[in-house]
């Protein structure tokens, strides 16, 4: 089974609590703070190994999650940190953020990582917090909570040689007989309905990766039928070979074909019809092919375009087909990039909260540093209670809330966690 998109939960380890400790040893009747820091949550990587060609595993779990941080202990002992969690994907994997839609990375080499969750670092111990007016601090920070987020996972097929045309022209048979690859063939259109990757060698130690890839119709660069499903998968491609049913008893005339699939191809991306193309007149063992390839390889030289006669049947004429396009492949330079429009970003100084209000009336506070101190805060802690609200207070959220009309008694929301405002 070919699975090539999928979708998964990441989610980062918290950092681990830290610790509120005294000494306790004899003859030190008044020990000081010595709580340790806890440890650093595991981040996430997802990473290429080259063994995948599918996200099929994506199918059955979707959910990953990193270990927590260690806590941490008394004589300033400190947590353990978690070990990184790396999630293996195929090469060619594209990788987005569902909120955003944003590409986070392109995956193709084998090994390449990409951090897609930060792990929550560890929450500091009583024994960091003494100052010369607190020498004895009671409370300790909670871990950070570590990233979480939704990822679609997108595979391109990474082939070097890519065949294309309509279905049944004989795609699936010319690449089992070229290679070791054994697509399913059958007298019906649409058979094959996932790419097939085959390893073709010429000779003289050369080789490539040939892609059956579907057949395609009208209308695929819209999405008709699989339409986006299969152009992905040529995008990679960097030689096509487009296999024509010269014999016609499917009902078309090859030529009316080689327009369509090209226009198709134009459609979805201007590069892929621009990419080097050879035409595969197949089915020449039929005496209809016969009849009809001196028109169709006459039409095909005025177009500019080789075309080799073959036969998926007997393998007549593939072995020379295979030699061109290796030869194409050897001589393939990437088009290069246009220049992409110079964007200037002016530099704005980020708002340290912001305030909004719910359906339910409640006063809405956000922003990273404040929901943070709320996720490693210990509200159970007195003195801990306290420094929360010198920090609130510092931040000037007391006084943007009245700003906003806040009365005693309102629910204050930060993070989750509801407060009632008492001026």
């Amino acid at each position: 089974m070919f699975i090539d998109r999928a979708r998964i939960f990441v989610k980062a380890g918290d950092g681990g609590n830290g610790m509120s400790s005294f000494r306790r040893e004899k003859y030190v009747p008044k020990g000081g703070p010595n709580g340790g820091d806890g440890g650093r949550g595991a981040d996430v990587y997802l990473i290429v190994d080259d063994s995948l060609n599918t996200l099929l595993d994506f199918r059955y779990k979707r959910k990953f999650q990193g270990e927590n941080g260690g806590a941490g202990g008394s004589s300033n002992k400190h947590g353990r940190d978690a070990e990184d969690l790396f999630i293996k994907v195929p090469p060619g994997t594209i990788v987005r953020d569902e909120a955003t839609g944003e590409v986070i990375a392109d995956l193709t080499a084998n090994g390449q990582q990409v951090l897609v969750a930060k792990g929550g670092r560890g929450g500091r111990g009583n024994a960091r917090f003494v100052s010369s007016v607190n020498r004895a601090p009671t409370f300790a920070e909670k871990g950070e909570p570590g990233e979480s987020r939704w990822l679609i996972l997108e595979l391109k097929v990474l082939a070097d040689v890519g065949l294309v045309g309509y279905p049944s022209v004989g795609k699936s048979s010319i690449l089992a007989r070229v290679s070791a690859a054994k697509p399913e063939i059958a007298a019906y259109h649409f058979t094959t309905l996932t790419p097939v990757l085959g390893v073709v060698s010429v000779g003289d130690g050369r080789s490539f990766v040939l892609a059956d890839i579907p057949g395609l119709i009208e209308g695929a660069h819209a999405g008709v039928g699989l339409g986006h499903d299969f152009l992905r998968h040529i995008e990679r491609t960097k030689v096509l070979i487009h296999v024509l049913d010269v014999s016609g008893l499917e009902g078309r005339d090859p030529i009316d074909d080689y327009h369509k699939i090209n226009e198709e191809l134009r459609l979805y991306n201007e590069k892929l019809a621009r990419r080097p193309q050879i035409i595969a007149a197949n089915k020449m063992d039929l005496p209809e092919a016969q009849a009809n390839y001196k028109r169709v390889a006459e039409y095909m030289a005025r177009e500019g375009r080789e075309i080799y006669p073959i036969s998926a049947a007997t393998g007549d004429g593939l072995p020379l087909l295979m030699q061109r396009a290796a030869q194409l492949l050897a001589e393939y330079r990437e088009e290069p990039e246009a220049a992409e429009e110079v964007k200037v970003y002016t530099a704005q100084p980020e708002e340290p909260f912001t305030i909004r209000r719910a359906d339910d009336g409640a006063f809405v506070v956000e922003g990273k540093n404040i929901e943070r101190l709320v996720a490693m805060t210990n509200f159970d802690n007195d003195e801990a209670v306290r420094r929360f609200q010198q920090i609130w207070r510092k931040l000037g959220i007391d006084d943007a809330l009245r700003e906003r009309g806040i009365q005693e008694g309102d629910t204050v929301r930060i993070h989750g966690v509801e407060f009632e405002f008492r001026p």
